[in-house]
């Protein structure tokens, strides 16, 4: 089975996502920072990774920024997840190293597309 991180501020977000990633057989950790998933990735590295934008501590940016400089950071598969239909934060994003994106809110269906290449 295949792993997926989720990284969201919202308790909400994390619950939603988790439901949904289990009922497509991710076995499936949480972090409410970027920080905190920084720390669980250096102990055992995610498959997948859907991450917020928004955050304390750590910002979805600067930890992705960080996954990607550290040794064996480039294999998960980045999600991230917005609010804003911004393109220039989309750009950022890419040029850190997400492999795609998504906006919130997202439903089950949203989910589906974007994760089901990586089951």
């Amino acid at each position: 089975m295949k792993s997926c991180l989720i990284v969201d501020d919202s308790s909400v977000i994390r619950k939603v996502a988790r439901r949904i990633l289990e009922d497509m057989d991710f076995i499936v950790d949480e972090a409410e920072d970027g920080q905190e998933a920084y720390d669980k990735c250096t102990r055992e590295m995610p498959d997948v990774i859907l991450l917020d934008w928004q955050m304390p501590i750590m910002s979805g940016l600067e930890f992705l920024k960080a996954l990607r400089g550290y040794n064996g950071g480039d294999r998960p598969k980045v999600v991230y997840c917005m609010t804003e239909r911004d393109i220039g934060q989309i750009a950022m994003a890419r040029k850190a190293g997400a492999n795609d994106h998504m906006f919130k809110p997202f439903d089950q269906a949203m989910l589906e597309e974007k994760f089901q290449p990586y089951v």
